[in-house]
């Protein structure tokens, strides 16, 4: 009998919502045929079976959560239409305890051939349970569990082992930390103020997963980083008239939509490598620099919730190639089709809040970066410019921007003088540029 897990979903996941089985109990499944959908704090996803074989049981239904390694369903191998030799009992799955000092932990799964699932190198992936011997190191050496999760196994398919975690500390330079979120404030006398609830009128809403952890998010961002934000005002006419010239021909070229958002991502990737102290996170005491360019883009799902595709190594790419991102992610994130690599890695992120017709926005920073950068309305509006011939009054297409940024490590010189880079990129947008 084979003991189908619940796979890893990603560096830092470690639970799922099941939003659907697609078999049932008795029915037939193919291996890499899909068995379920699940739900993250992050993403949607189908999983796969990993085997042939029927469904004898189902141990969780529609709306549970499941910690990643839980055992969901059991498949009875069993040869498809055409037929297959019975699988010996050597195939089965099992499950047992190994000692390790005075602690037991449960030791891996032994599967076939058909067990184990392998990557397109033929490499083999696993469920990465982690033993309670390994948790207890983690915790004393204070390693966070994205880190835990990285470290390459050497153990029986792939299970992580003691030596791997000691391996890793020895060679370890500054690691990000999964601290917990602790509540230092003083106990209020004040009373928690009364919501009035008519019966008939009103309705309770309650919250989904994503939109719980969407709130713990933004508050521990404001207990942690103390949020300073500052405003430019920017004339983007000559990007607006490029953009109205060129967007025509760009997509006849390209088969890409040609959008503000990529000529932000690059604004901002250039004014990060003139001011790289704002791609940091903070560690403790150490300032942690990140040599990679990876732009988060807010970016609002059909359900309402808040997720943020990352463009990679931004600073690497022409206006193509950001354009055929932005579309890319944009396009998977309405149709909730990302995956766990498309929403991991960020160092810096942006919002679009003009996009809603907001003039400006005070944005919550995404931890744990340190500054996140908010892109107004643009709106056509009389501003007085100075000429050769004197002051004149002008038609022009004006941005505000406006960037959070965490004072515990940028100052405002740095936050100001980044901030400022971005807009001089945005109004000296050459209207020559080619594609």
């Amino acid at each position: 009998m084979f003991e189908f897990k619940l796979p890893k979903m990603g560096e830092s996941i470690t639970e799922a919502t099941i939003i659907n089985w697609v078999k049932s109990v008795g029915d037939y499944v193919e291996a890499e045929e899909i068995l379920l959908e699940v739900a993250t704090d992050k993403v949607d996803s189908e999983v796969a079976s990993p085997v042939s074989g029927v469904i004898t049981e189902i141990r969780f239904q529609k709306n549970e959560v499941v910690e990643v390694g839980t055992v969901l369903a059991l498949i009875s191998p069993q040869a498809p239409k055409g037929g297959m030799p019975n699988p010996s009992k050597d195939s089965s799955v099992g499950s047992g305890e190994l000692e390790v000092g005075s602690e037991k932990r449960t030791t891996p799964q032994q599967s076939t051939e058909n067990g184990k699932r392998t990557t397109d190198n033929g490499q083999r992936t696993t469920d990465n349970f982690i033993s309670p011997l390994i948790i207890s190191i983690a915790q004393k050496e204070n390693l966070s569990i994205e880190e835990l999760q990285s470290i390459p196994g050497s153990g029986a398919d792939g299970r992580l082992q003691k030596s791997d975690v000691f391996t890793y500390l020895n060679n370890r330079k500054y690691p990000l930390q999964s601290k917990p979120i602790t509540d230092n404030r003083q106990p209020t006398t004040f009373p928690k103020p009364k919501i009035n609830f008519v019966e008939g009128k009103d309705r309770l809403v309650e919250m989904d997963r994503m939109r719980k952890l969407i709130a713990d998010h933004m508050v521990y961002s404001k207990q942690t980083s103390p949020h300073v934000t500052s405003y430019i005002e920017v004339d983007v006419t000559n990007l607006v008239q490029w953009r109205n010239d060129n967007k025509d021909a760009f997509q006849a070229k390209h088969r890409q939509k040609l959008t503000f958002t990529p000529v932000f991502v690059q604004a901002v990737a250039m004014a990060i490598q003139d001011y790289p102290m704002i791609n940091v996170s903070v560690d403790g005491n150490n300032i942690v620099v990140h040599q990679d360019i990876n732009i988060g883009m807010a970016t609002a799902l059909p359900s309402g919730n808040l997720i943020v595709p990352v463009v990679k190594n931004a600073n690497q790419k022409e206006l193509v190639a950001l354009a055929s991102d932005v579309n890319f992610l944009a396009d998977a994130a309405r149709n909730n089709q990302l995956k766990p690599e498309h929403i991991q890695g960020s160092t810096f992120t942006i919002s679009n809040v003009g996009t809603f017709g907001s003039l400006m926005g005070t944005p919550i920073i995404n931890q744990p970066e340190v500054a996140i950068l908010a892109f107004g309305l643009i709106k056509k509006r009389a501003e007085v410019l100075s000429t050769p011939q004197g002051d004149e009054i002008a038609i022009r297409s004006m941005m505000y921007l406006s960037l959070s940024f965490d004072h515990r490590v940028v100052d405002g010189f740095l936050g100001g003088s980044f901030l400022r880079k971005v807009g001089d990129y945005l109004e000296q947008f050459s209207t020559q540029q080619s594609f």
